[in-house]
């Protein structure tokens, strides 16, 4: 029986593959192909039929494996030829994943589709790590954006946001830490707390914390790459390794009133 061609976009997770939806690991369990990002774990992918074929075309950073235009191109290409293509993208497909583009150009062909959103990293990291995004009496909001735009420039909404009191959670911004927290150095919030996370909910997971001041050496200390999340705001301070911090700073405070005492 020919086989009806379908795309479902599922999201992952935010990397511990435990966190998957189980409408998702359904969809991985009736795909009759699955195009995975670098950033699944592929435990997920043993859900998968035996003879399903599964193809990696993971994207991470200055390591494209496949364009966005050749990965469109896939799925319209094994919808038609072998039935039902799983999507499998880390995160949520529609918080930046590309997902909206990957469902429109189906849709150019009249191709099903489906969409299992996943669980945020940029909700869940922090979360595992015990920082709440909003704190009431602290911000009255959180704002999720990208460092990096689409031709490769740090994003303008970052300064937007240093002027709020908002929390910061930027996706995709370690290797532009030093440009970011600049910013909010030109707001005066040298001592703004700020966390990175490498690989969170993972066995892999690195963390750093610290300020705007100090962040910077801080993530050169714990050796923290990519992928990882950059969360800045009061919110931070909640974490229990700012204990440590905020003991530095009072110490550096009673230290700088003596010297302008004598």
């Amino acid at each position: 029986m020919e086989k009806k061609p379908k795309l479902t976009l599922v999201g992952a997770g935010p990397g511990d593959p435990d966190l998957i939806s189980v409408k998702g690991v359904k969809a991985i369990q009736q795909a009759d192909v699955i195009l995975y990002d670098a950033l699944v774990d592929s435990v997920l992918l043993e859900y998968a039929q035996p003879d399903a074929l599964k193809i990696h075309v993971g994207k991470r950073a200055n390591n494209h494996r496949f364009t966005q235009q050749e990965i469109n191109q896939l799925i319209v290409a094994h919808a038609f030829n072998d039935g039902h293509v799983v999507r499998l993208k880390g995160g949520d497909p529609f918080i930046f994943g590309r997902g909206q583009e990957e469902k429109e150009y189906a849709e150019i062909f009249n191709i099903e589709v489906a969409v299992i959103p996943g669980i945020s990293s940029s909700t869940a990291v922090p979360a595992s790590q015990g920082i709440s995004l909003t704190k009431r009496g602290v911000n009255e909001s959180f704002w999720v954006m990208t460092a990096t735009t689409s031709n490769g420039q740090l994003s303008n909404d970052i300064a937007i946001a240093a002027q709020s009191t908002a929390t910061l959670v930027i996706l995709m911004g370690v290797g532009k830490l030093q440009e970011i927290v600049n910013i909010f150095k030109q707001e005066g919030k040298h001592e703004l707390p700020v966390a990175v996370i490498q690989n969170g909910t993972t066995i892999h997971e690195k963390f750093a914390v610290g300020t705007v001041s100090t962040i910077v050496d801080q993530v050169v200390k714990e050796k923290i790459g990519t992928p990882g999340i950059i969360l800045i705001g009061e919110v931070v301070a909640d974490h229990k390794a700012f204990d440590r911090i905020r003991t530095d700073l009072v110490a550096y405070d009673i230290y700088s009133t003596k010297q302008l005492r004598r």
